[in-house]
């Protein structure tokens, strides 16, 4: 008897086996941090193009100021911003490569270098933000989880230059687009909350959100909102990601 009975567990046992390896292998692909981090600025934005985008900074008084924007960007660490209006910053341009920052006023001429906590517009949104490359080329997924129809993903800065240390990234599991960021300093302090909303189809395939909202525990009661009008491929040429050529970016519209 006791002979029949080991051979009738030992196909069980290894059918649960493989069992446990397949669900533990199709648990990994699906929650694979790195590739849905790359899913999300695929879908964000195509890898070179032009955007007109407004800025809207609100205080608790409900008083605004608006900025219009028109960006270009190149792979995953060139970005350059000229000024529409309002008419004080017209002609204003600003470059980032990789973590570098330069602002370029008409009236001063040469180029001033600046840093991804400041911010050119004041507001709650800083350079960072405003000159924002590729998440998967500054941040490291450090784990996934799914939570209802999102993904949860937590982040960690690939350097100590990254104006956040680490992110808190909510991910609409159908779009594989952000909904919520939240972002910490070093110390574990939350510094801003991002919110991405309003998807809007951009047309050449890109369907994202075309409204990103922020406050800050640090500025109560302030408020800051950019709103995408459009996103085009476009080609760039680097000379364009120079800062000979700051003067220069109104000419590619």
């Amino acid at each position: 008897m006791l002979k029949i009975f080991v051979q009738f567990r030992k196909p069980r046992t290894g059918i649960l086996t493989f069992l446990i390896v397949s669900l533990c292998a199709a648990q990994a692909m699906a929650l694979d941090g790195k590739a849905i981090l790359q899913q999300v600025d695929k879908n964000l934005q195509p890898e070179s193009y032009e955007m007109y985008r407004k800025l809207i900074n609100i205080e608790p008084d409900g008083s605004q100021k608006e900025f219009v924007l028109y960006s270009v960007k190149k792979g995953q660490n060139k970005m350059v911003a000229l000024f529409l209006s309002p008419a004080s910053e017209k002609g204003r341009s600003t470059l980032r490569l990789d973590d570098n920052m330069w602002l370029y006023i008409p009236n001063v001429g040469k180029p001033i270098r600046i840093t991804s906590l400041q911010s050119v517009v004041g507001g709650v949104f800083n350079n960072s933000d405003i000159l924002r490359l590729d998440y998967s080329a500054e941040y490291e997924a450090v784990s996934v989880v799914e939570e209802g129809d999102e993904y949860l993903l937590e982040l960690k800065a690939k350097s100590n230059s990254i104006a956040y240390d680490s992110l808190k990234m909510r991910v609409d599991k159908t779009a594989i687009v952000p909904t919520t960021i939240e972002c910490f300093a070093a110390s574990g302090m939350l510094i801003k909350t991002l919110y991405y909303k309003e998807p809007k189809d951009f047309g050449d395939g890109l369907n994202r959100p075309s409204v990103l909202e922020t406050d800050s525990p640090l500025y109560k009661g302030y408020k800051s909102v950019m709103v995408y009008a459009k996103i085009n491929k476009k080609e760039l040429t680097d000379e364009v990601f120079s800062l000979n050529y700051l003067p220069r970016v109104d000419e590619l519209r």
